[in-house]
């Protein structure tokens, strides 16, 4: 079900101790449905019953803020939720945002390895702006009082209630025979790959000489990825003990790669013999920068969306 009722509750109980959910839902489920047959016992339609109680209990934060004993303000706590909501949502992508473009740019310049730290000092100097001048316009405008005409809220701004819902069998099926593929893929080109030299032999696309060490061990990073999809799908669900499984495997994969491709070791040197612009150090150095920005782009935007994954799963 997925009522209005059902959603007020559920933003409602989204920012109130675990512990206290179950007793607080119970206690408030009651009251909403005892003022709702209060009103249609007097003639009152249902559905319009619900939406002007629901409307009269008022925004669910400020409910919960209440249930929860919590001050809803930074100076004072007429703008406190707006503060919050806007501050989440430029925090959310204009820090990682800027310190990517930073990095490639560095990248770009021949920085190599060393353009990471910039990047991630630059998007925390941008975040502390944004929270700081975000903070004072709020406090001058509450301070001198000016007249803000904020937006009255209603029931029709409650989020739709999450639907809790395991780990799906195709998923996990899906995510193992990726991480097999790619086991696959990197022991085969070795022996049998897409490029070939004047001769008609074989021509690795990674350095043989990474089978030293590097090879085995993402290897055994993508095996032990792949146990981990198993053991994920017979939890049942996302927890975060889970998550920091999930990110310590992605950095055990990504961090190498990306060092690799800066460093200029990723690649088999022959390639360069085969296409005559790979010779080039300059050419490289963009290769480079486009494998290193593709893996953080693609460790980060999973570890977001498994972050958020689980946080509704343990809400």
């Amino acid at each position: 079900m997925n009522t209005l009722t059902d959603r007020y509750l559920a933003a409602t109980l989204r920012s109130v101790a675990a512990p206290r959910r179950n007793e607080i839902a119970s206690e408030l489920r009651a009251s909403i449905d005892d003022m709702i047959e209060g009103r249609t016992d007097s003639g009152q339609d249902a559905a319009t019953a619900e939406r002007e109680v629901l409307t009269e209990l008022g925004n669910p934060d400020v409910l919960a803020a209440r249930y929860a004993d919590r001050r809803l303000q930074l100076i004072g706590p007429t703008y406190y939720l707006i503060w919050l909501r806007l501050l989440k949502l430029l925090l959310t992508f204009i820090p990682a945002l800027v310190g990517t473009i930073v990095t490639v740019v560095e990248v770009a310049e021949g920085k190599g390895f060393g353009a990471i730290g910039p990047g991630v000092a630059v998007a925390m100097q941008v975040a502390v702006q944004i929270t700081f001048w975000l903070t004072l316009t709020f406090a001058i405008i509450e301070r001198t009082q000016t007249a803000v005409d904020l937006p009255e809220w209603t029931v029709d701004q409650l989020p739709v209630a999450p639907v809790r819902r395991g780990i799906p069998l195709a998923d996990t099926i899906a995510a193992v025979v990726m991480l097999v593929v790619t086991i696959g893929y990197l022991t085969l080109q070795q022996f049998q790959s897409w490029v070939r030299d004047t001769n008609g032999e074989n021509i690795p696309i990674l350095d043989p000489a990474l089978w030293s060490f590097w090879l085995p061990a993402l290897i055994v990073v993508l095996v032990a990825s792949a146990i981990f999809e198993v053991v994920k799908y017979r939890v049942g669900r996302w927890t975060w003990t889970l998550f920091g499984v999930k990110a310590l495997l992605n950095l055990a994969f990504s961090v190498p790669v990306i060092w690799l491709a800066l460093s200029d070791r990723l690649l088999n040197p022959t390639l360069a013999e085969r296409f005559s612009w790979l010779a080039d150090t300059d050419n490289r150095d963009v290769l480079g920068a486009i494998i290193v920005v593709s893996t953080a782009v693609i460790m980060i935007w999973d570890l977001v969306d498994t972050a958020i994954k689980t946080r509704r799963q343990t809400a």
